[in-house]
């Protein structure tokens, strides 16, 4: 049985986000994506979207929502198609599709779950509405073959991310691991850097990246930047990829 998985943004609005905490003196207007991934074996949802929230915050934020049925409408589907769902992370601009997902699977990492439950974490009527069903992992899952969930910590100790294999090559669904393409670049520029022997002084990078480097990125995705990253060229990550588990049993 065949492997094929295509992968499709979804706009689900925007937000503003303050000046104080852009790091400049100007607010900046954010976009909120989540991805369908069509697979031969079901549809996998990659984030819902932005989720009800107290009067402060939506003031603090401004969010303007585009309804998660009205996003995959546009794709051709509806929320009883969807078969997965999985969440970058529970944080309500990602999550707050959710309880119209009552009985769907939703894969979580164990410590972004644990998190989300002790509160202070996000919307606590986003995490244990009528239906949820959790599916809890706890580092590395295959979700179907050819889709592999990897621990992207950062943002939120339980971040995580997607590895899509297509027949072009791999990609990531980043979610929030990095704000911006260009952060991203960034970073594996680093780890390039040090893995060729520059001299220090160097910026850091995220642990993560190496194991990333398995799976050799052609292009990577995320939920609050438009813009998709590429490698500068052809096996630039410096070593070819690590082949997904192969579960016959599954096949």
């Amino acid at each position: 049985m065949g492997t094929h998985a295509a992968v499709r943004r979804l706009d689900l609005g925007y937000f503003v986000r303050p000046a104080p905490e852009t790091g400049g003196p100007r607010p900046r207007v954010e976009p909120v994506l989540a991805y369908l991934v069509r697979h031969d074996r079901g549809l996998v949802l990659f984030d819902t979207g932005i989720g009800a929230v107290d009067p402060g915050t939506e003031a603090h934020y401004r969010p303007r929502r585009r309804p998660l049925e009205d996003a995959l409408a546009a794709a051709g589907v509806t929320l009883a198609d969807i078969s997965l769902v999985v969440n970058c992370h529970l944080h309500f601009d990602h999550c707050g599709g959710n309880p119209l997902l009552g009985g769907t699977p939703i894969l979580v990492q164990a410590v972004e779950l644990a998190a989300a439950r002790r509160g202070g974490h996000t919307v606590d009527e986003l995490v244990d509405f009528p239906g949820a069903t959790y599916r809890v992992v706890d580092g590395e899952a295959e979700v179907l073959p050819g889709i592999r969930i990897l621990p992207t910590p950062g943002h939120t100790d339980g971040h995580q991310s997607l590895v899509v294999r297509q027949d072009d090559g791999t990609v990531l669904l980043a979610g929030q691991a990095y704000d911006f393409a260009s952060e991203f670049s960034s970073d594996h520029l680093a780890r390039h850097a040090a893995g060729q022997g520059v001299e220090p002084p160097l910026p850091g990078y995220r642990p993560w990246l190496d194991r990333l480097a398995d799976f050799d990125p052609r292009r990577v995705l995320f939920a609050h930047d438009c813009s998709v990253w590429e490698p500068p060229r052809p096996g630039s990550w410096d070593h070819p990829p690590r082949p997904l588990p192969h579960h016959p049993e599954r096949d």
